[in-house]
């Protein structure tokens, strides 16, 4: 049992408390398996929810790009960014596990103290506030006793903080003392600076803190040709983003850049775990959402966050490769550094549409079967995504004129049949994830 403050008598006293272990969430598992747990559901239900979409075309007009993109562009098959993607979770697992064996005991007890403590500030603070008046010319003195009658509170605060009225006995040393207590509004205010404040510091905090590092180490990898070429080309091979290939990296980049900027933004922010179960989960599910492929226009993560789909988007690119390396929250950093992409890219996007397209009619034209993208594997640095890697035959392009893809409504079904074809698979798959060959 911890013993209440009893070095000054002109403060409030901190109330005793007694610390008892806290229950979990669930009595058939520990919250460090939640905490470790979360996450990946969150990844995967709203990364099934997108592959639905996907498959049965549900909002083509909100699609980044269209089902023939998807078939041509992709230098990756989806059984291996699922792969992938399973083992940089596993990777995630065990460091949070890993991480739960140093966090102190979960206690609980301690709560009636803290605000007490944040109570305390509030009333200290008080004290400037007659300096502060007297230094603008206002006797506060003077002040305080006009208002007295009328707002006796305010009055107590214009004099420093001094509640005469406001007395509590306490036991000191075995005996029955009367000493200050807090004010109404001191505790309802330190309350919520305690329920509320800290917290939404601590998640700020923390969203600056993986902001940076994923940047920095994010743009690292593309300026770094041995650290592209090694580790990060991997995630490129996707210039067709989706939901649930946001984590498809190499285990080690997956590790420095997710794993371990979000390990750092929860032990440098001072998070309990079970704030880290919302702050993990929320920017897992916020990056499976910037690589979704739609641009959905009442999306409210697209209004409280500028690096939504559209802008990560362009980074895929060929043409943006080297810009837009902000992620997951903020774009800020891009644009202080200037690394934000600049210009319309309207023209850029139909044109690669175009060129998909013109490659689906060749081939439905030819009666060539297609070969599945991602059988291959990417090259050092794409500069150019249209150069498939050796081994894989591309056919001829018509030297005909393509229309815009947006205006090709005859052939939009044979696309989506061949997209769900190729995102269902022949054989047996899991979602909708065509096996090996």
């Amino acid at each position: 049992m911890a013993s209440a403050n009893t070095t000054s008598y002109d403060l409030p006293p901190l109330p005793e408390y007694t610390l008892t272990p806290l229950q979990p969430l669930t009595s058939w598992v520990s919250d460090a398996l939640i905490q470790a747990a979360l996450p990946v559901l969150g990844y995967w239900i709203v990364s099934l929810i997108f592959h639905a979409i996907d498959v049965y075309d549900v909002f083509p007009q909100y699609r980044l790009h269209t089902p023939a993109e998807v078939l041509k562009r992709n230098h990756v098959s989806r059984y291996e960014v699922l792969r992938d993607v399973v083992l940089q979770q596993i990777i995630q697992i065990i460091a949070s596990f890993s991480l739960s064996l140093f966090d102190e005991p979960l206690t609980t007890g301690k709560a009636d103290w803290d605000v007490s403590w944040y109570a305390q500030k509030i009333r200290l603070a008080q004290r400037a506030v007659p300096l502060i008046l007297s230094a603008v010319g206002v006797n506060p003195v003077a002040l305080a006793s006009n208002m007295s009658s009328s707002y006796p509170t305010l009055s107590s605060v214009l004099l420093g903080g001094k509640y005469p009225a406001l007395l509590q006995t306490a036991t000191i040393a075995g005996e029955q003392t009367l000493v200050p207590a807090f004010a109404a509004w001191e505790l309802a205010t330190a309350s919520f600076v305690y329920w509320y404040g800290i917290p939404a510091i601590q998640f700020s905090a923390a969203i600056v803190i993986m902001d940076a590092w994923e940047y920095m180490l994010h743009r690292a990898m593309h300026m770094n040709k041995w650290l592209y070429v090694t580790f990060h080309s991997r995630h490129h091979r996707l210039y067709v983003p989706y939901a649930y290939g946001a984590l498809y990296n190499h285990p080690i980049e997956g590790f420095a850049l997710d794993t371990l900027g979000a390990g750092l933004s929860y032990l440098l922010t001072g998070m309990t775990m079970r704030q880290s179960m919302w702050f993990f989960t929320v920017s897992t599910v916020k990056t499976v959402l910037d690589h979704g492929g739609y641009a959905f226009p009442y999306d409210p993560t697209h209004w409280i966050f500028p690096n939504n789909a559209a802008y990560h988007d362009i980074h895929h690119q060929s043409w943006g490769i080297k810009t837009n390396f902000s992620q997951p929250f903020f774009i800020y950093l891009d644009r202080w550094c200037g690394t934000m992409y600049k210009g319309d890219v309207t023209e850029k996007y139909e044109r690669a549409r175009r060129a998909a397209q013109q490659k689906m009619d060749q081939e439905k034209e030819n009666g060539v079967t297609s070969v599945p993208a991602g059988s291959v594997a990417a090259s050092a640095i794409p500069n150019d995504e249209s150069l498939l890697p050796q081994g894989v035959a591309t056919p001829r392009m018509s030297r005909k004129k393509a229309s815009s893809i947006s205006s090709s409504a005859g052939n939009f079904k044979d696309l989506t049949n061949k997209v769900n074809q190729n995102l269902h698979g022949r054989r047996a798959n899991v979602l909708g994830v065509r096996s090996s060959e």
